[in-house]
């Protein structure tokens, strides 16, 4: 409860008089972020046929529309003019053709081959690759090479519109614009054959592309080297019979085809040899040259498709590591929290299990209340109840709803009110220390309440003289609502599972501030609590640890506490926590290099908060960003068995700590509910912070509404106690 301000007045009305309405930014940036993600995501899906792909492949069809000139013609087929051409290779002009590259592993190396052997060919590129791999079309092209379209996606065009065609050969010109700066004239449509095999479905295609000013390019020789059936048969498959030209497919891309370049560096110079030359198309039909080059505004165009396309995929490659770390995270923080914290619990569970002396003497009970009117009875009555005989100090900061006429209206034994001008949680803390008078001291919110015997187990820890600090187990109470239950999830789990966890690596961040002890000479050698940071508990936890006590966890110290009720008020209680976890991380980052326990901490606990509470946050919501993406685009099956696999992993977790907390397994229900919807508002919270962080703001406390709804379990809190003593009282300093 630092210091409180007046929540910002409204925005401005519009000219007409009307309230305009503005997405905040902290709502709007990391929107922002996610939709450029997805957007990436998808680019990425579509360059790798992921998304809009059509495998379908037509069967073959009559061929009684198709003129007998080109059934019986050459691999070349012209129609730009409205009549129908072809052409054939002249005797001992070989042209090879290599289909669906480039490939990063095998295009280099058969372009090394050809460079060996002073040999051009025609590269029928599609667009995908050629936008994934744009220095290989362009090395294509700077080595004499010509280029041709074998469409983006490389559908059956058979079975596509008009549309769907033009948009294919557009975009495919649209990387080779971009990759090499030039359109082509020259077009191999997928899954093609030789001329004699156009049909009435294949042909209309044919006609279709000549309108749109290319040349389709079939072959006459196929290597069939696809199918790997070895280096010599392809080389057999590729020689054309009794010195005639023809065109050569081969292929350099779709799988392995290291027996394609090994026949290649054969197949050259043997047939060189016999007095044949290896030409570009254009060249051996003595030709112009079937590229344009592209300037102006194409050329951009293109040059920001590369672009965009090589960002999606180091973008996308940076996600993939990313949700490899959040996956080794997550189930690394699983396993550890299943194995310690049943380690924790064997523990403190055994009947011989003592930490020391039973602590009887009193201890100080410290209520810091800012506004707590409709909480502050059922707190201090909760105290009331107490097995542990105590001292209560409410510390009113400042409140202006009367939180101190009605503690002070209560009239029960040892219940103090100290009154202060309103400087925050920190200040009325150190000034409730300097007013306790026991050497226990007891810290709790004034909106929580404790069970009987919550103090009495809070305290036992300090029979053992190393100890400094005591988490207790701090429980929702208004769990009724879809966000209470969540909530509740993630204190039972989230938090009470890794204290466990943590106490037994001695590192334990934070010391919940609805619920925890300190020894007073360990907070006073610490200089007390401090406003440097929004997360005094958390400041004041890692300080125990850099001065060489322990921190502990008492699992059935409990407190029940009222959680947010509103997506805001989580929003603003969240926001806070993470900011002023960050905080904290930084000012103790010189741990990270002292030695002692300092050290220690600093080594284990920094490190391991920094990944659980800032990082794994932040990068959570790649799960759900390719489970989006891999149900409705990718392999559906693989994508939800997966994320089932991790929510179980997470329900046998959960499970397992309602269990250690004795909690009815009823809420698990809403689980794969608060994972889908939880972690996007806790991805966004974090990633404000972050923001604030690196901007330099100064994120300012705000004060939660209160219901005052929340009890300890069986009932009301008493209304009274008998008197067993006298309010002694002394003067506040």
């Amino acid at each position: 409860m630092a210091s409180r301000t007046r929540r910002p007045g409204a925005a401005p009305g519009a000219p007409d008089g009307s309230r305009r309405r503005r997405l905040p930014m902290r709502l709007l940036l990391p929107v922002l972020v996610l939709v450029a993600l997805m957007a990436m995501l998808m680019l990425r899906g579509y360059v790798h046929s992921e998304i809009l792909a059509d495998h379908r492949i037509r069967s073959e069809a009559s061929t009684d529309k198709v003129p007998e000139k080109i059934l019986d013609g050459g691999p070349v087929i012209d129609t730009r003019s409205g009549r129908a051409t072809s052409l054939k290779m002249p005797d001992r002009r070989l042209v090879l053709t290599f289909d669906d590259g480039p490939d990063p592993t095998w295009t280099p190396k058969v372009l090394d081959v050809l460079k060996k052997h002073h040999a051009h060919a025609v590269f029928f590129v599609t667009g995908t690759m050629a936008s994934r791999y744009p220095d290989l079309v362009r090395r294509m092209v700077d080595e004499g090479h010509e280029i041709g379209l074998h469409t983006f996606n490389h559908p059956d065009l058979s079975f596509q519109s008009k549309k769907r065609i033009d948009w294919e050969l557009s975009q495919n010109q649209l990387a080779l614009a971009g990759a090499a700066g030039i359109r082509t004239s020259l077009f191999r449509p997928p899954y093609s054959s030789f001329a004699d095999a156009m049909d009435n479905k294949s042909w209309p295609v044919t006609e279709y592309i000549g309108t749109r000013g290319y040349i389709t390019v079939v072959n006459n020789t196929d290597s069939e080297d696809w199918q790997k059936p070895g280096v010599h048969q392809i080389i057999r498959n590729a020689t054309p019979k009794n010195g005639k030209g023809a065109i050569v497919l081969m292929h350099d891309s779709g799988g392995d085809r290291h027996q394609t370049v090994q026949a290649l560096d054969r197949f050259l110079p043997d047939m060189k040899d016999k007095g044949y030359e290896f030409d570009n198309l254009t060249e051996a039909l003595d030709a112009p040259t079937a590229h344009t080059a592209v300037t102006g505004p194409e050329l951009w165009k293109g040059k920001a498709w590369i672009f965009l396309v090589q960002a999606s995929e180091h973008i996308t490659d940076v996600l993939v590591v990313g949700l490899s770390i959040i996956g080794s995270l997550v189930i690394g923080r699983f396993v550890l929290m299943l194995l310690l914290s049943g380690i924790h619990a064997r523990r403190v569970r055994r009947k011989d299990f003592r930490w020391g002396e039973p602590v009887t003497r009193p201890v100080s009970v410290l209520v810091p209340a800012y506004n707590e009117a409709k909480c502050i009875e059922n707190t201090v009555r909760s105290l009331m109840a107490s097995e542990h005989p105590i001292e209560v100090l409410v510390i009113d900061d400042g409140s202006s709803d009367g939180t101190a006429r009605i503690v002070e209206a209560m009239g029960l034994p040892n219940v103090r009110v100290v009154r202060q001008l309103n400087a925050g949680k920190p200040a009325a803390l150190n000034r409730g220390l300097a007013n306790a008078r026991h050497d226990i001291i007891v810290m709790m919110d004034g909106d929580t309440v404790f069970e009987p015997s919550t103090v009495r187990e809070l305290v036992q820890p300090f029979g053992d003289p190393r100890v400094g600090a005591v988490a207790g187990n701090a429980k929702v109470g208004n769990r009724d609502s879809l966000i209470g239950a969540w909530q509740h999830i993630e204190y039972v789990m989230g938090f009470n599972l890794d204290r466990r966890m943590y106490d037994v690596l001695r590192c334990m961040p934070t010391i919940p501030g609805a619920v925890g002890a300190f020894r007073r000479s360990a907070l006073e050698r610490v200089g007390g609590m401090s406003d440097d940071t929004l997360a005094e508990d958390t400041d004041i936890t890692m300080a125990m640890h850099r001065d060489g006590w322990r921190v502990v966890y008492a699992e059935k110290a409990r407190a029940w506490t009222e959680a947010p009720e509103s997506v805001q008020q989580l929003w603003s209680q969240r926001y806070r926590w993470s900011y002023g976890t960050m905080q904290a991380i930084w000012k103790h980052r010189r741990a990270l290099v002292e030695r002692g326990p300092s050290g220690r901490f600093g080594r284990v606990g920094l490190p391991l908060v920094s990944l659980f509470m800032v990082v794994a946050p932040l990068l959570a919501p790649l799960i759900d960003v390719f489970l989006l993406y891999g149900v409705v685009f990718g392999p559906t099956q693989k994508t939800i068995v997966a994320w089932l696999g991790v929510l179980a992993i997470q329900l046998v977790c959960a499970a397992y700590a309602f269990r250690l907390d004795r909690e009815r397994m009823t809420h698990l229900i809403s689980l794969p509910l608060q994972q889908i919807l939880y972690r996007q508002l806790m991805y966004v919270v974090l990633l404000q912070s972050w923001i604030t962080a690196l901007t330099g703001g100064r994120l300012r406390w705000q004060k939660l509404r209160r219901t005052g709804v929340v009890e300890a379990p069986g009932g009301s809190v008493p209304r009274q106690r008998t008197r067993s003593e006298s309010d002694e009282r002394r003067p506040v300093g």
